[in-house]
């Protein structure tokens, strides 16, 4: 019989395990990752888009909790706290100008299981974007942050529920992005915690 301290936040839990009998790893509680969000006009727009398409069984993502999805840092049963000061240390340096983003269409990706996201996508006006996320990732890679891919498809999650089968056409959605951020994402409890937030034009953080 031994025991085993894992840490878990910033204490240490330790946990009886037997012989040949390795505890299980916790599980992750927390997701980081960078983000574009819309403004609070934009955002609200984009909520009452997803609450016309919602059917019985769908869940709708909150207002507050719209965003582009830039890079993942990965899922964790503790907070990284060395991990999410290089990223600090990254956006603080980041010094990109404003760049406008454009979605034109909604599309359900398709799962293999469980709810389908339903989702914001374009083709044209996003290259600011992706410029930018290319860069975030390329600087977080030299400081030895563990990286998301580089293949990317811009989105904005409107709700999870039923597959769609149908891709509707809309009115462009529009907004020019000024900053962006670190959200601290608890998993399985729809609540994110904004870490930080960076204005592009003078890669100052805020928050």
């Amino acid at each position: 019989m031994k025991f085993r301290s894992t840490p878990v936040g910033h204490a240490a839990v330790t946990q009886l395990t037997l012989p040949g009998f390795d505890a299980p790893p916790p599980a992750p509680v927390h997701r980081f990752f960078f983000a574009v969000m819309p403004d609070p006009a934009t955002a609200a727009r984009i909520a009452g888009m997803a609450k016309s398409l919602q059917q019985k069984k769908d869940s709708p993502m909150g207002t507050e909790r719209l965003h582009i999805t830039l890079g993942s840092l990965g899922d964790f049963a503790y907070v990284p706290g060395a991990t999410l000061a290089r990223a600090r240390a990254v956006a603080d340096r980041m010094e990109v100008p404003s760049f406008s983003v454009r979605f034109d269409k909604i599309i359900s990706f398709n799962r293999r299981s469980g709810r389908q996201p339903l989702v914001l996508m374009g083709k044209a006006g996003l290259e600011g974007l992706i410029d930018f996320r290319r860069q975030l990732r390329d600087a977080l890679k030299r400081v030895g942050v563990p990286v998301f891919p580089s293949s990317f498809t811009p989105h904005v999650t409107l709700l999870y529920g039923v597959q769609r089968p149908d891709e509707y056409r809309i009115e462009p959605i529009t907004w020019t992005v000024f900053d962006f951020v670190l959200i601290d994402s608890w998993l399985g409890k729809s609540h994110y915690d904004v870490l930080g937030r960076w204005p592009l034009t003078t890669g100052s953080a805020s928050g």
